[in-house]
């Protein structure tokens, strides 16, 4: 559907949705804040099922990467009293850990969610709050993806709906292939000119 310049698809709606079940969901079952869920969801709904359980395979095994750094980064915190050089030296460590190992184990699609998972708990986890807090907003990750997995399992698009989802997407892939050869292409004139300097001195 579109609205002048604006269109709202039907992946907006079930991103939209997913937000929705998130937050009933932690209000009836009386779970806290549910932001990291519903960011969990974001992440994790695509344009279709297949998509989606693709994405969400890497986006759990992210989760878990993530949560696990989380759950140790804890431990080290709360060894070392919640020492500020512990977050500003081992934080970034683990960031990069996290890298390695996605990339080690070929998720790297999932590298993204697994940072944005270790980040979002480590960063909100307090000084007073134990590790069973940070283990509930890992599963609060898990929650979201599912959510995610179950509404495009029920919402299935119509054929042409997704098919000019696809179209779309090509189009602005192929819009940044453009960029990308036009500054591939200044950065090439940028190089000849200086060459050109260079020798006429």
């Amino acid at each position: 559907m579109h609205l002048g310049r604006f269109r709202i698809g039907m992946r907006t709606m079930k991103t939209a949705l997913a937000v929705m079940i998130c937050i009933f969901l932690f209000h009836f079952i009386n779970r806290g804040q549910p932001l990291i869920a519903a960011l969990a969801a974001v992440f994790a709904l695509r344009q279709d099922l297949t998509t989606t359980v693709s994405f969400g395979k890497s986006r759990v095994l992210g989760n878990s990467i993530g949560g696990i750094a989380a759950i140790l980064y804890f431990f080290i915190k709360q060894y070392f009293h919640h020492d500020f050089l512990v977050e500003l030296i081992a934080l970034p460590i683990f960031v990069a850990l996290v890298i390695i190992i996605s990339d080690g184990i070929n998720n790297n699609s999932g590298i993204i969610s697994a940072i944005a998972t270790m980040l979002l708990i480590t960063l909100s986890v307090t000084e007073s709050q134990s590790v069973y807090f940070a283990i509930d907003r890992v599963l609060d990750t898990f929650i979201g993806t599912f959510i995610a997995l179950a509404i495009n399992f029920i919402l299935r698009p119509p054929t042409n709906e997704k098919e000019k989802e696809i179209a779309e997407d090509l189009v602005e892939l192929k819009q940044k292939e453009e960029k990308l050869h036009f500054m591939l292409a200044e950065v090439q004139a940028e190089i000849k000119r200086k060459d050109q300097k260079g020798d006429g001195h």
